[in-house]
């Protein structure tokens, strides 16, 4: 199938990759402008550098919702647009183009998690469960019929930069077996419940510091979901900290925020609701990510 291809992060260039793959001919790529880095040098987006591999035309339009682009859309007369992490709001005329539509790669079991940051969020919320949604594209921010979906357990450790390279794998299979599919007229359409969508939003430094009031599930859950940014933050004996690896303890009748232990098994910190958490991994401000163990050895903390 003639597919126009849009997308930016390493998310979307796996699914870029899953189309190369399976043989169909992607006509062009939409992807957001480069970046500056320094005074002589930019950087592409994964998708882009994805493309011009595999010698894709690429296009980088400021706006996906001026004359110039929709006629660059018009000219490529796609068949089908693929749409996943592109990182604008598209124009429904711009949808509208191809003759079997537009569709999105979502790393959701939507109607859950509309929004920018879906796998961040359902760490978060230390959902057991996610995946990725496949919908027909409308103006309306990931509220568009579902064709297809893909499950996947979260694990109980698993972070959020590990939970986004499966979805992504995961998502750029489903999208091969969806689009056959769409050719023969036999794929699905469900709408969703609106009645029950939850939406993540984009994250923010508010959100990064630890309050050890809180449960040790739901600090866990802070460290997980936050990377690889902002990160959870901590203050541990005095020091700033950014947390990246930990698992739940047993119980204490201690403080919240009280240091049990620190040792080469990790550093264990009293929670609220009478647990404790073993921090594994972390980094001083100014310092390097290392284990509890190393971090100790520079950073000895006497109780």
């Amino acid at each position: 199938m003639r597919i126009l291809f849009m997308g930016t992060p390493d998310f979307a260039a796996v699914s870029l990759e899953a189309l190369v793959a399976a043989g169909h001919e992607v006509c062009g790529v939409l992807t957001q402008p480069d970046k500056p880095r320094n005074r002589n040098k930019v950087t592409y987006s994964a998708v882009k550098e994805a493309a011009l591999a595999h010698s894709i035309p690429v296009y980088q339009p400021i706006t996906a919702k001026d004359e110039a682009t929709q006629k660059l859309v018009e000219d490529l007369a796609p068949e089908l647009t693929v749409v996943v992490a592109y990182g604008q709001i598209l124009p429904q005329k711009l949808l509208d183009v191809p003759k079997y539509g537009s569709i999105n790669v979502h790393a959701s079991l939507l109607p859950k998690y509309r929004g920018a940051a879906p796998i961040q969020w359902a760490v978060l919320d230390g959902e057991a469960e996610t995946g990725v949604s496949i919908m027909y594209m409308t103006k309306r921010l990931d509220a568009g019929d579902v064709i297809s979906t893909a499950k996947t357990a979260i694990g109980a450790e698993e972070t959020a930069p590990e939970l986004w390279d499966r979805l992504a794998k995961l998502g750029g299979e489903l999208l091969v077996e969806t689009i056959p599919h769409l050719a023969n007229g036999t794929a699905s359409r469900t709408p969703q419940d609106e009645s029950v969508f939850t939406y993540a939003p984009m994250l923010t430094k508010a959100m990064s510091p630890v309050d050890w009031s809180r449960p040790a599930s739901a600090i866990h859950c802070q460290i997980r979901g936050l990377q690889p940014w902002p990160c959870a933050i901590a203050e541990i004996d005095g020091r700033s900290c950014k947390l990246f690896r930990s698992v739940i303890g047993g119980e204490t009748v201690a403080a919240p925020g009280t240091i049990l232990r620190a040792d080469k098994h990790g550093i264990e910190i009293a929670c609220g609701d009478g647990r404790s958490l073993l921090v594994l991994e972390l980094q001083g401000e100014g310092g390097k990510r290392m284990n509890a163990a190393s971090y100790l050895n520079g950073h000895p903390i006497r109780l």
